[in-house]
């Protein structure tokens, strides 16, 4: 999984107690077009912010997940490492489609990425036992609902020990919003209990959704009527597909950068291969080596040239150069069916619902999941 841990900016103040904040790309807008293939991967990235060193990388899946399956045509089967699980098996498909796409169709789905594109910050107490973070997410829905991963959003169940958690956006990211959980998947958070107590914890993305609703803003500014968003895809996109991948890397940066020279990572490329967690859908994209490649994606988008959400962030490799790692990311479609499977009911009623009612309706669970990650905390 792709993110950093972090907590939300408080100023100037902060940036110093922040002092060992997890770490972000570059500072200035980065865009990469990049054809390069990479080995399918499936180890998180999640920045950490622990006492006064870095951590690598934060990999919240377990060996207790299902191992995603090949939905490529058949060849040798590929290594999955870190993934401390069984080798996925390859299925066979219909020979990937070639694709003519314009060069126009993909700064336009780029631009609409990257408007959506926000930046989440957590802060935890030091010496609380917890890590602050910095992840990414993306807006799918125009009244500021947000999708990251699990791995992220887990950080808002931890409010009574003191995490507190912003949303931002911009280039550079600066802080705007507060928000609350509407839904974080509890089968992640059962198969992933440990994962906060964990200094390298591994995984495959299976799970690993939640959505995130605007509150309040945290300055001045009124909340904008509408907000910049993406919507999700219904369908997966296949190998070949050109797409835009948009983050909030940061395993480059050091906390002070991150909290103020924090910017945007565009990157252009193509779905390398295909995975499935049951039989022959299409549940995460293998995206290759590319500048995204880094500790703090987790939660970032992935869109085709017609404009929508195809896939969300959810692991990375992060030794080596970026063009030598491998990125992955779960495909809207499996989000969409499995949050159908956990709820008895369509993603689309989630997100047709007035915010305000929906994380009411989602309240009365937090205790429970909140019980599931602190049980194992110090």
């Amino acid at each position: 999984m792709n993110m950093q841990r972090l907590e939300p900016y408080l100023g100037m103040t902060i940036a110093i107690v922040l002092g060992v904040l997890i770490i972000a790309f570059s500072s200035t807008v980065t865009v990469v077009r990049t054809t390069t293939t990479a080995t399918p991967t499936a180890s998180s990235t999640l920045s950490a912010l622990p006492s006064p060193s870095i951590p690598a990388i934060f990999n919240p899946e377990t060996s207790t997940t299902t191992v995603p399956k090949k939905v490529v045509p058949p060849k040798p089967t590929p290594t999955l490492a870190p993934i401390q699980v069984a080798v996925p098996v390859p299925v066979s498909t219909p020979t990937p489609p070639s694709f003519s796409v314009s060069s126009a169709a993909l700064d336009a789905a780029a631009l609409a990425l990257r408007a959506a594109l926000v930046n989440i910050i957590c802060h935890a107490p030091f010496g609380s036992g917890l890590h602050s973070m910095s992840g990414s997410g993306v807006f799918v829905d125009p009244k500021g609902i947000i999708l990251t991963n699990a791995h992220i959003a887990q950080y808002f169940l931890l409010a009574d020990r003191n995490v507190s958690c912003t949303i931002r956006a911009g280039s550079p990211a600066t802080d705007g919003y507060e928000a609350s959980l509407m839904y974080i998947s509890p089968a992640w958070l059962s198969a992933n209990a440990t994962v906060l107590t964990q200094a390298n914890p591994n995984g495959t993305g299976e799970y690993d959704f939640a959505f995130l609703a605007v509150t309040s803003s945290v300055n001045r500014n009124a909340l904008p009527v509408s907000f910049p968003f993406i919507p999700l895809a219904a369908t997966p996109p296949s190998i070949g597909t050109p797409v835009v991948i948009a983050t909030y890397g940061a395993q480059f940066l050091e906390s002070n950068q991150i909290q103020f020279s924090l910017f945007p990572t565009i990157v252009f490329g193509s779905v390398k291969d295909v995975f499935t967690f049951v039989v022959n859908t299409i549940d995460v994209l293998a995206l290759g080596g590319s500048a995204a490649a880094q500790e703090g994606s987790s939660g970032g988008g992935v869109a085709d040239a017609s404009g929508k959400l195809v896939g969300t962030i959810t692991t990375s490799t992060t030794k080596g150069t970026t063009d030598t790692r491998s990125l992955d990311a779960i495909t809207a479609s499996y989000i969409r069916a499995e949050y159908a499977s956990e709820t008895g009911r369509a993603l689309d009623l989630l997100l047709a619902e007035p915010t305000a009612t929906a994380i009411a309706d989602f309240a009365p669970q937090l205790p429970a999941l909140e019980a599931i990650i602190t049980a194992n905390l110090p």
